[in-house]
């Protein structure tokens, strides 16, 4: 909806607001213009249901005035004597159009010093659960919001089930666009596994103020610009869906409004530069590990070197139901040798002895002479440290070959070699020809609004011949610290202002063994905490440091002074 729809929209929300509710302003001893100017009709009221007037601030606040209309229509009707719970409901399930009933339709009497406390533990029950959802989205939706790590594309910096807490004031908030939408939840609603949200009305992109801008090596939370997908890990047609409820991601920034960004061997440079990350950054590429006498999992294992594969040799060809039960469980791939055995491949974790015992399945796991890993570079420098280990070469994919961001022909590139390209700025413009225009397309159609066509070497937008490009917003590279396996900016390109999220700023619990060998979310007894990485702080320098010490000590200080305190009181 543009400027002049919202408009229209508002007034016609006053329009009905003053319909249903002038007769109930004049007998509560108002005026019944009153009722029909815009937010002081909204001040009056809350005079008139006797309630603070700073709740009229969180009618106007997006996603919270969805939870206090409902509230409002009910103390309304409630302050003209109709208290029954059949027209609460009637009123709440009619969007609030049951007040023209009582408006018109009945002879009310005003009650100025009606009791605000529920009459009955349901009713006091219902209002605390009003109260804390109300409170449980404002700072959800505009403060700090939970996050889980669910996958290892920034590995080691944030691992595979680090649950953190995300700032949206350090960047400010961004105000939800979709005006009607379940609060608490992203877009599926949990169970029924439907949308969360109504696709019209959206609001204009509105960001509140910060404290900071989104800098070169901070890692940030936002909206994936490429999703389609309805629901994770369900194959259906793709879907269009509105900015803030595409699926969030989060990835460390390595390249800013304005930069000149290219990737090398891997390596990420910024204006001919390489990029100096921070000493908590932890980048992993792809090695691959030599050793004559064989690679030792065992080795690679206590090195916490998470992603490898292993291999076990099954030498009977015969397999009995339980058994296939349980390579399911743990293979990622087989394969049946000339000889008859089985060849079984898995991730780190492999295939525990015990459960295999307990199945007589019988196997043995083959030491490779080469085995493919993902290392930082500590882990390399002491694999290249071990005597066993022959050499540990890195992997890199040669320029020229590839089709990653723009995805054109004349502009090959992967995960190890892009561009020079440059990060948009706003109100920075560029020369637009079709040599570049593969990298502006998706900005100048999707994140900016216009029309875009080509015809022989003429480029139109909104139907005008341009040769040149204003950018409308600033635009940024984000990339993951596992550098081969995250699906990021080298995959989809850049990422627009107003799909930034916030910031991660703590990690308030942590657990190993969040997922299986496949990758799937394990059951939760299955968990394990990784107690040095809880109440840790995700920015800074140096190791991090565990607060959770702290934290108990704390909250032990808390309940004994309580304790005694209240024996005190007693006994006062």
């Amino acid at each position: 909806m543009n400027a002049t729809a919202w408009i229209i929209f508002i007034l016609v929300i006053q329009v009905i607001h003053f319909l249903g509710t002038w007769k109930l302003y004049v007998k509560a001893g108002r005026k019944a213009w009153e009722a029909a100017i815009p937010v002081y009709n909204a001040i009056v009221l809350m005079q008139i249901i006797n309630r603070p007037k700073w709740w009229v601030i969180l009618l106007f606040i997006p996603i919270i005035n969805l939870l206090m209309f409902p509230v409002v229509w009910v103390e309304t009707i409630r302050s003209f004597g109709r208290n029954s719970l059949w027209e609460s409901w009637a009123v709440v399930l009619t969007l609030g159009f049951y007040i023209y009933y009582v408006n018109y339709a009945l002879d009310v009497k005003y009650i100025e010093d009606r009791s605000l406390q529920p009459t009955t533990a349901v009713g006091e029950w219902v209002s605390s659960i009003v109260f804390a959802v109300v409170a449980a989205t404002l700072v959800h939706t505009y403060f700090i919001q939970p996050y889980v790590i669910p996958t290892g594309s920034l590995e080691r910096t944030l691992r595979v089930g680090d649950l953190l807490f995300v700032s949206k004031f350090h960047y400010g908030a961004r105000v939800p666009m979709t005006a009607v939408a379940a609060p608490m939840v992203h877009d599926t609603l949990p169970l029924v596994g439907q949308p969360s949200y109504l696709r019209k009305p959206q609001l204009p992109y509105l960001r509140l103020p910060g404290f900071k801008g989104v800098k070169r090596n901070d890692i940030v939370v936002f909206s994936w610009p490429a999703d389609t997908v309805r629901q994770f890990f369900v194959k259906e047609k793709g879907v269009r869906k509105p900015i803030d409820k595409k699926s969030n991601y989060v990835k460390r920034c390595v390249g800013v409004p304005g930069d000149s960004l290219e990737v090398r061997d891997g390596l990420v440079f910024i204006d001919g530069k390489q990029l100096e990350l921070t000493d908590r950054a932890k980048p992993q590429y792809d090695y691959m590990v030599y050793g004559s006498k064989g690679i030792s999992s065992k080795l690679l294992t206590e090195l916490d070197v998470n992603d490898f594969q292993r291999k076990y040799i099954i030498p009977s060809p015969n397999l009995s139901q339980g058994q296939v039960d349980l390579l399911n469980q743990y293979a990622i791939g087989s394969n049946r040798r000339k000889d008859g055995k089985i060849e079984v491949f898995t991730r780190k974790y492999g295939i525990p002895a015990n459960e295999a015992n307990q199945v007589s399945l019988r196997l043995s796991e083959e030491k490779s002479l080469q085995k493919q890993a993902t290392l930082t570079d500590e882990m390399v420098a002491s694999l290249r440290a071990n005597t066993t280990i022959d050499s540990v070469v890195k992997i890199i994919e040669p320029k020229g070959v590839g089709n990653l961001f723009p995805q054109h022909v004349e502009h090959p590139s992967n995960y190890d070699q892009l561009g020079p390209i440059y990060i948009p700025e706003e109100g920075k413009t560029v020369a637009l020809n079709l040599q570049v225009l593969p990298f502006y397309k998706k900005i100048i159609k999707e994140y900016e609004g216009n029309t875009l066509s080509v015809s022989g070497n003429e480029i139109k937008i909104n139907g005008n011949v341009a040769t040149t490009y204003t950018f409308k917003q600033d635009y940024y590279w984000m990339m993951g610290d596992n550098r081969d396996h995250s699906e990021d900016s080298r995959a989809w390109g850049y990422v627009p202002a107003n799909h930034i999220v916030g910031t991660p700023i703590f990690i308030w619990m942590s657990f190993d063994n969040f997922t299986d060998s496949k990758g799937r979310m394990n059951a939760v007894w299955k968990w394990k905490p990784r107690w040095d990485r809880i109440f840790t702080t995700v920015n800074g320098s140096g190791e991090p440091v565990s607060y959770f010490k702290w934290f108990l000590i704390a909250l032990g200080g808390y309940f004994a002074f309580d304790f005694f305190w209240k024996k005190k009181r007693n006994k006062g």
